[in-house]
């Protein structure tokens, strides 16, 4: 009986992960994110991985990168600049930082 629980728990933890994988890619399409970003490879913007490594010893990272989707940036990345987003709210940023930060 406990290795039928404990196995029940680990598959819910996986089927939670890959469900945060769902959401987040799916707001990354629904969002137009991924007219200038895909998750392996540079597009107009970094690759989200890319942009993972980058950012994976910064503690700030969350709180910047937010910042970033919400009111635009340039030169962290080239020249090219990111416009802002307006038509993502505060919820969605977060939810789509935390996405792009997972990525591996």
């Amino acid at each position: 009986m406990k290795q039928i629980l404990t196995a029940a728990a680990i598959a819910g933890l996986l089927a939670s992960g890959a469900a945060f994988a769902d959401a987040g890619a799916d707001l990354a399409k629904t969002k137009n994110c991924l007219a200038c970003h895909a998750v392996d490879k540079k597009v107009v913007g970094p690759a989200y991985k890319d942009v993972a490594a980058k950012y994976k010893a910064d503690k700030g990272a969350e709180a910047k990168l937010i910042d970033k989707i919400k009111k635009g940036g340039s030169g962290v990345w080239g020249n090219v600049p990111m416009p802002p987003n307006p038509q993502v709210n505060d919820a969605e940023a977060k939810q789509l930082v935390q996405w792009v930060l997972s990525q591996k």
